[in-house]
């Protein structure tokens, strides 16, 4: 009984949160209603308010659950020590992508630019301090050649969503690495 349940929550945890990621995708944060979300869910509000406070209740834990997942996904693999960075930029690529309409439409939030900075703090502890230990780079430049890295290589990811991921994870991975290690005199032209 107490499965029956536990499913029934998690059922209607996710049809709330695909009905707001789809509202989402066609108008601002600000303008999105709880009476909206539970229209589109096809559930009553008193439902809605047994899981979450309002709109940006349901958004902080849609984002938190992905870092989350992010984070265990990214901990999980196991990668050779000279091609770590790559290869980890490759596999958080690659975990955008299966996660596509949530991480592009949360990416493109122009009101909450919290999932941005937590993506950048995902990256920055999975990636900067193989560059740094790559490149050799001082301790007191770090924090400001990481946010710079992790910055244009966010824009990258955006920039590769909103054309529908035209490349590969791999070959947009060796470009974001490519900059990372060689700045923008080590991109090869194809």
């Amino acid at each position: 009984m107490n499965e029956k349940i536990d499913r029934r929550k998690k059922y209607t945890r996710m049809v709330l949160k695909d009905s707001f990621i789809m509202l989402l995708k066609s108008k601002p944060l600000s303008s999105i209603t709880v009476k909206e979300i539970c229209k589109h869910a096809d559930v009553n509000r008193s439902t809605f308010y047994a899981h979450y406070t309002d709109p940006y209740d349901l958004l902080m834990k849609i984002e938190a659950e992905i870092i989350a997942d992010m984070n265990t996904y990214l901990s999980q693999q196991n990668f050779a020590e000279a091609e770590k960075a790559l290869q980890t930029t490759e596999k958080l690529l690659e975990y955008i992508v299966s996660k596509y309409d949530v991480c592009q439409t949360l990416l493109n939030e122009s009101e909450n630019t919290s999932f941005e900075q937590r993506v950048m703090d995902v990256a920055r502890k999975f990636l900067i301090n193989n560059w740094m230990d790559e490149n050799k780079m001082a301790a007191t430049d770090s924090a400001y050649i990481s946010t710079f890295i992790i910055s244009g290589s966010i824009h990258v990811i955006k920039h590769w969503l909103a054309n529908n991921m035209d490349k590969t994870p791999q070959q947009i991975a060796q470009i974001i690495n490519n900059i990372a290690n060689n700045g923008i005199r080590g991109i090869e032209v194809d």
